[in-house]
């Protein structure tokens, strides 16, 4: 995989933004679009041009110390940052795609500093949003301000999932976060799904119906 820390221009996709003229440019990424349960969060970020911390990556690429580590200073070194989240009815009433892009407008519409145009992880804009938009596969291996999104929304969507282990315990949700482990599937199993599990994924219908007897 290649990673942001190895590629030589961190700010491609932003600089094809600046060099049309807009200042604000506003990178975003979601994380949890694929466990079974819990919310999927979003972050939007804007950086200043001269920001350069070369241990910010990929999300996926860092270890929680490290993400953790790097959190606050993509936090105080932006110059605006925010959230927004989806609930488990928003994707079992929307599916997962139309929510997390749902929680991506609200990250970018709730920026303290108004984005002038948007890096949208994935191959879909975000609807629904009139900004200038780019969407960019793999955008958080590719873009500085989307990797910086990427680590904001997985640290945060994690915190979220650690309280969630303490309401439901059994589940072990802080370990896994809400993905298909055996862990999480045995625990299905044994205690049934939760009101914060995703009812229109395959995995928790079937199991609904095992334990109903159908």
């Amino acid at each position: 995989m290649t990673t942001l820390s190895g590629l030589i221009d961190r700010w491609r996709y932003e600089r094809l933004f600046y060099e049309r003229g807009y200042a604000h440019v506003a990178g975003v990424d979601e994380a949890g679009r694929g466990p079974l349960a819990g919310p999927v969060v979003a972050c939007a970020v804007i950086l200043p041009r001269d920001f350069d911390d070369r241990e910010i990556d990929d999300s996926k690429a860092l270890s929680p110390a490290h993400r953790l580590k790097v959190f606050p200073r993509i936090a105080t070194g932006c110059l605006a940052w925010a959230v927004g989240i989806a609930d488990v009815e928003t994707i079992d009433r929307l599916n997962i795609l139309r929510a997390s892009l749902l929680a991506m407008r609200r990250a970018v519409e709730d920026l303290p500093l108004n984005a002038e145009a948007v890096i949208v992880d994935g191959n879909h804009k975000i609807s629904e949003l009139t900004l200038p938009q780019m969407p960019v596969i793999k955008g958080d291996q590719k873009s500085l301000s989307v990797a910086c999104a990427s680590i904001l929304a997985k640290e945060i969507r994690d915190r979220l999932m650690e309280d969630l282990d303490t309401q439901y315990p059994g589940f072990n949700f802080a370990l896994h976060k809400g993905y298909a482990t055996s862990i999480h599937l045995e625990a299905l199993e044994k205690l049934g799904p939760t009101p914060v599990h995703r009812k229109s994924f395959r995995t928790i219908r079937e199991k609904s119906q095992q334990r109903l007897g159908l």
